[in-house]
């Protein structure tokens, strides 16, 4: 079967995408796993190491043709709070429990949990259900071991690790 051996981060792919896969949260940190692309193209992904496959990231098979990852949309708990001061204490208690989340200026994302969704509540918070990509922050540490995504900013490139 033919395998994909490489994983560009988005950004960094050259050429054309032959095809892409659509995978949720749980899916996308994998090291080996066969997959269908959309266009009905077989392969195995085969990595060296599992990794944190990200939305836009490249797989690079070993015939050279590229797949793109796309983040599969998920059901959500979307949080709002009252302002700017209580979302951050919601996003500390959040991390302090150490929690996948997606963080915006005005809200938080995180995956359904009637336990969390209640606590936040409890915290001032408003909770929707929505249906989105989940693509969250990578932990302080992810770049021990992860693959990083780098960005250009006007005062030099840094990594996002």
């Amino acid at each position: 079967m033919l395998r994909a051996v490489e994983c560009q981060p988005q950004g960094a792919r050259h050429g054309l995408i032959d095809d892409e896969v659509t995978l949720d949260f749980d899916n996308r940190h994998r090291r080996r796993l066969a997959m269908t692309g959309k266009n009905g193209l077989q392969f195995l992904l085969d990595l060296p190491r599992a990794l944190r496959l990200r939305h836009g990231d490249t797989l690079l098979l070993e015939d050279g043709r590229r797949i793109r990852i796309v983040a599969a949309k998920e059901s959500l708990a979307q949080i709002n709070a009252p302002s700017p001061a209580d979302l951050i204490r919601i996003a500390w208690h959040l991390g302090n429990r150490h929690l996948p989340v997606m963080l915006f200026p005005d809200r938080i994302l995180i995956r359904r949990d009637h336990v969390i969704e209640d606590m936040v509540r409890l915290l001032g918070a408003s909770v929707e259900t929505i249906e989105a990509p989940f693509d969250p922050e990578d932990g302080a540490y992810a770049g021990s071991g992860g693959h990083h995504h780098h960005h250009h900013h006007d005062d030099g490139d840094h990594d996002h690790g």
